[in-house]
């Protein structure tokens, strides 16, 4: 018997057959992601019911010295779900549902396969917001945006995904079961250990479990679709909006008239507003949407008569709110419609992005003319995205592209990776953004806690 029989044959004996699927039986959603990293034929894929089962398959690859590849919702931009070959798949879809609700602790507790969509619906149920938020919330889940440490669209607000954890469970390489699951925001007792997994890609554990911070519940938003005379205008409508509504600034969308063409032409967005400099989709956090109201009114007037925003709209119900908010969210379509493409994801101090905008499509454009850059994103935490159309799909011409747009961040001191994480994609820049020093003391962490390197081999670092 080969020793990869020997090992299929273990993994049955322990799990049974319905969670370790081979060869054809294998589905292609599960080898690929977003991120068009080309996919992978895995040993075999492993749908675990519980954290368990969970430690006992990496206890046995472990033991195997067989490398595992954890898969949440396959979301990711960056390659760090697709399986290799002679690897295994290990998805946690099946670990899914809400466990528990403290309203006293204002917590939730949710396995990590559970949809983003369907945390937030039971916090709402309990009279909570849970407010970590992006695109694919409907199918992105826990495990993966933790370990990506996601951020979203209101990160201005309430923070990444780290700020939204209070308690972890998690499994080891070995199959150890780190059970932390703190309901505490107040727990000085040694190292915070939950903070070594968020943001590590599945590299140092498997993240089973987690204990969510909840908010207060908020009304409808006020919201607003703003034109305004340029990027540095936006960043002045940004301080402006946080000194008047103090706390209470929840989305700060920003869009390049490209984006927002293409958001109208390829995506399935309306147009509000006509052809501007710049665009800000921003709202406020409200519990009085009548008193609220009028001062983000009171808001935006003041700005109009500062020569920061040239015209705005504001949603006068549910439906204005989803059009405008179907802007930012285009980005599925847009990319389907540009493809061959990259995307971008990118960190730089706040008064530099529009500068460095500047750079990027100076330089894309001097290289390969004709091709479309749209720009976008978060500007009110630095976070700048871009989706640029390959001339050909090559590696070739798409590390020629990534390394034009890196070299401009390094510049600036920025950072590669925003909020999708490194992957296999920015592995190769990811001394653009950490030093020697940092990056020695990853691989030190990664010996530590995966001495024989079977947890997503490759990624990161």
């Amino acid at each position: 018997m080969t020793e990869t029989a020997a090992l299929i044959d273990r993994l049955v004996e322990k799990l049974g057959a319905d969670q370790v699927i081979v060869g054809d039986a294998i589905e292609a959603r599960y080898l690929k992601d977003w991120s068009g990293v080309p996919e992978g034929k895995p040993l075999a894929l492993l749908r675990p019911k519980n954290t368990a089962d969970v430690a006992a398959a990496l206890a046995i690859c472990h033991g195997f010295g067989t490398p595992v590849v954890p898969q949440g919702g396959l979301t990711g931009l960056t390659g760090a779900a697709v399986p290799g070959a002679g690897q295994v798949a290990l998805t946690l879809e099946r670990l899914n549902g809400v466990e528990e609700v403290d309203t006293a602790a204002a917590t939730l507790t949710a396995l990590a396969g559970t949809p983003i969509q369907v945390v937030q619906e039971a916090a709402h149920a309990h009279g909570f917001l849970f407010a970590l938020d992006w695109g694919a919330r409907g199918s992105a889940v826990v495990g993966g945006g933790l370990s990506t440490n996601a951020g979203g669209n209101r990160v201005i607000r309430y923070g990444m995904a780290r700020d939204h954890v209070l308690g972890l469970e998690v499994v080891l390489a070995d199959g150890t079961v780190l059970s932390m699951l703190n309901k505490m925001q107040k727990n000085n007792s040694g190292y915070d250990l939950k903070h070594l997994f968020i943001g590590s890609e599945g590299t140092l554990g498997v993240i089973t479990r987690a204990v969510l911070r909840l908010q207060p519940q908020t009304a409808a938003p006020c919201t607003a679709l703003c034109a305004v005379d340029g990027f540095d205008a936006a960043v002045k409508l940004l301080r402006l909006a946080q000194r008047r509504l103090v706390g209470a600034v929840g989305a700060f969308e920003a869009m390049w008239p490209d984006y927002y063409r293409a958001a109208t032409s390829y995506g399935k967005a309306r147009a509000p507003l006509g052809d501007a400099p710049f665009y800000v989709l921003t709202d406020m956090v409200t519990a009085d949407p009548l008193r609220d109201g009028e001062r983000f009114e009171a808001m935006l007037e003041e700005a109009m008569t500062l020569g920061l925003v040239l015209d705005a709209t504001l949603a006068r119900s549910e439906s204005d709110t989803a059009s405008f908010w179907a802007l930012r969210d285009a980005t599925p379509e847009i990319m389907s419609h540009l493809a061959p493409m990259l995307a971008f994801d990118v960190s730089i101090p706040i008064g530099q992005i529009g500068e460095a905008v500047e750079r990027m499509r100076t330089a894309l454009d001097e290289r390969w003319p004709g091709q479309e850059g749209l720009y976008f994103g978060h500007i009110g935490d630095s976070n700048l995205h871009l989706i640029y159309s390959l001339a050909d799909g090559s590696e070739a011409t798409a590390h020629e592209a990534e390394t034009a747009v890196y070299e401009i961040v390094k510049d600036y001191g920025g950072a590669i990776s925003a909020e999708h994480g490194i992957g296999t994609l920015k592995r190769p820049f990811l001394n653009y953004s950490r030093s020697e020093a940092e990056i020695a003391l990853m691989r030190t962490l990664k010996r530590a806690l995966d001495p024989d390197g079977i947890l997503n081999p490759g990624k990161v670092i």
